[in-house]
């Protein structure tokens, strides 16, 4: 009878199961294109992937850490290592450099009027900021076609102040494309010679005297230019300027017709073009690495111990 009973428990827990499992929901897995690129990236290619463990450095022609997987051969640049760019690789005491203004010689030996020579000299900041001071002589003695007097203006001089922006400040400082701002100021002296006069009742000609006119002139101009090197420390730069009279002394005849260092009155533009000599104060701020071999395929890896270690200094020239 004891061994009835334990059949029957036995059959009662094997048909409870089977039941269980009957009631279950049965779900075939279905295979096709997209279940088949999950979970997968189909543009990684086997030497994507560098083993930090298997790794050797060198460095290459341009200084930078190149990482390299001794297993797949896989290269790449270690950003971390890489030397930061400073803001300006030249020194605040970079150069200095004085010029001369052949625009206005020329222009007289073409058959103008007025100017004569100019100077300058430049301090070179970081060759990013350039203090600029200017000065020179100018002169007019012009008669106007269909008029009955000559304007004359004695030797006077001029003086200008300023700072020009150089934008290719780290890169090769033999050229240069800057824009700058000045200011001018001159005291000089004016007068009207040789005015005639016809009288009317006799019909003879008469001169008029015309007194001689102190006068002072302030001006601004704004100027863009470019500079290159000729030879050594001789440079030659060019500028297009638009200036404008700011103040200036009254007068009871009128304003002049020639400001020295700005020019006539009825234009707005003026240029000027220079010949410069340079004087170099401290060279460029350089970071000296040491290369390690370039590998090239098909070559051993190089050992650990063989890769040159970076040793930062920094080098003035002259």
């Amino acid at each position: 009878m004891k061994r009835l009973y334990i059949i029957i428990l036995v059959f009662t827990i094997a048909a409870a199961a089977s039941l269980q499992l009957a009631a279950q929901r049965h779900v075939t897995p279905v295979s096709n294109a997209a279940t088949t690129t999950q979970s997968r990236n189909e543009n990684k290619l086997s030497v994507d992937s560098i083993d930090r463990s298997k790794l050797v450095e060198y460095r290459d022609d341009k200084g930078n850490v190149v990482l390299v997987d001794t297993i797949t051969g896989r290269e790449i640049v270690d950003s971390t290592a890489m030397p930061k760019v400073p803001p300006m690789i030249y020194p605040l005491v970079y150069d200095a450099s004085v010029g001369v203004n052949l625009w206005d010689p020329l222009m007289r030996a073409f058959g103008q009027s007025y100017g004569l020579i100019g100077f300058s000299a430049h301090f070179n900041m970081h060759n990013r900021y350039i203090a600029a001071f200017e000065f020179g002589l100018g002169n007019a003695n012009n008669t106007p076609a269909d008029n009955n007097y000559t304007y004359h203006q004695g030797l006077a001089p001029y003086f200008k102040i300023g700072l020009d922006y150089n934008f290719l400040y780290n890169s090769n400082p033999a050229y240069m494309i800057f824009a700058g701002i000045r200011y001018g100021f001159t005291p000089f002296k004016w007068t009207l010679r040789d005015v005639n006069s016809t009288n009317d009742y006799w019909g003879e000609p008469s001169a008029i005297p015309f007194p001689d006119i102190n006068a002072t002139a302030g001006y601004l101009e704004f100027l863009f230019g470019l500079k290159v090197n000729l030879y050594k420390n001789i440079s030659m730069g060019w500028t297009l300027r638009y200036h404008r009279v700011i103040h200036e002394s009254p007068t009871t005849y009128g304003n002049a017709w020639y400001v020295p260092g700005f020019g006539t009155r009825n234009s707005a533009l003026g240029a000027s073009l220079s010949v410069f000599y340079t004087l170099p104060l401290k060279g460029k701020r350089e970071t000296q690495v040491e290369t390690g071999p370039v590998i090239t395929p098909g070559e051993p890896m190089p050992s650990p111990l063989d890769v040159p270690h970076y040793h930062p200094t920094e080098e003035v020239e002259e």
